[in-house]
C-alpha cells in the first residue's frame, strides 16, 4: 500500500507531525531500492478515496504503465457495475 492507513479528512492530522511522516513510510522502501511505482485509484470507503499500489523491478516502467493502464480500465469497468 502506498499508506498504512485508509485516507483521511483533509488537515485531520496537522497537528501530529510523525503522524503525517509515517503516512509516506510504505514509498520509502521501493524509492531505495530503484524501483518502478506507481498508485492508482481504486474507488471510495465512504465519502474518502483509497486506492492500490503497482511494483516493479528496476527499468521496467513501460511494463509497469502498461499494467496500471489494465487495472484502472478494469477497475472502471468494476466500478460502473
Amino acid at each position: 500500500p502506498t499508506g498504512p492507513t485508509p485516507a483521511f479528512p483533509l488537515g485531520a492530522k496537522t497537528q501530529d507531525p510523525l503522524a503525517m511522516y509515517l503516512e509516506d513510510i510504505m514509498t520509502v522502501a521501493v524509492n531505495l531500492a530503484g524501483s518502478a511505482a506507481i498508485s492508482i485509484p481504486l474507488g471510495k470507503l465512504g465519502t474518502l478515496p483509497y486506492g492500490l499500489q503497482l511494483i516493479a523491478p528496476q527499468r521496467q516502467e513501460r511494463k509497469l504503465l502498461s499494467v496500471a493502464s489494465a487495472a484502472e480500465a478494469l477497475i472502471g469497468d468494476w466500478t460502473k457495475r
